[in-house]
């Protein structure tokens, strides 16, 4: 999928779009990334389009309730889930094993820190979950660093504007 193909998506389905694929992103389920997706938001809302305070508070709307489901996963399946992978991939534990002790160690600060980590942002609420860290902390701290991550990437679109789009274009 181009630039032009995204862009059309956009006009289309507005901030649809950009939910959903935020959302899936957070689900941490492939497809486009929210990464490349954000940039062409902040284009688009440069355009005229939108208005940047809704859309960055509409995309960390989406990774919260994405993050939320895999915090669910983590808290009501995780143990099993991470015994059943460990049992496949035992060369894994020490590494799954250490990022539990992390987020043990740093608490819900370690939330935070994730989430402005590839990979990591996505994937972190599982083991929250699995930690039974408090909800609404946790809910608090991964929306502040989903507003960073999200907003540092629409900025980035909408601050180039249309230099950005030229260059990928």
């Amino acid at each position: 999928m181009d630039v032009n193909s995204i862009l059309d998506y956009l006009a289309q389905y507005g901030v649809i779009f950009i939910f959903v694929i935020v959302f899936l992103e957070y689900l941490n389920l492939p497809g486009l990334p929210a990464g490349i997706i954000m940039p062409l938001a902040g284009l688009w809302i440069s355009r005229g389009n939108m208005n940047f305070p809704f859309v960055l508070f509409l995309s960390v709307i989406a990774g919260v309730i994405g993050s939320w489901c895999l915090y669910f996963l983590g808290f009501y399946g995780g143990n099993f889930l991470l015994k059943k992978y460990t049992n496949k991939f035992p060369k894994q534990k020490d590494y799954i094993d250490e990022k539990l002790k992390y987020l043990k160690d740093k608490g819900h600060m370690g939330v935070f820190i994730s989430r402005l980590i590839p990979v990591a942002r996505t994937i972190i609420a599982i083991p929250a979950g699995v930690l039974k860290m408090d909800f609404l902390k946790y809910t608090i701290y991964s929306a502040c660093g989903i507003f960073i991550w999200n907003g540092v990437f629409i900025s980035a679109g909408y601050i180039l504007g249309e230099g950005i789009f030229k260059y990928i274009g």
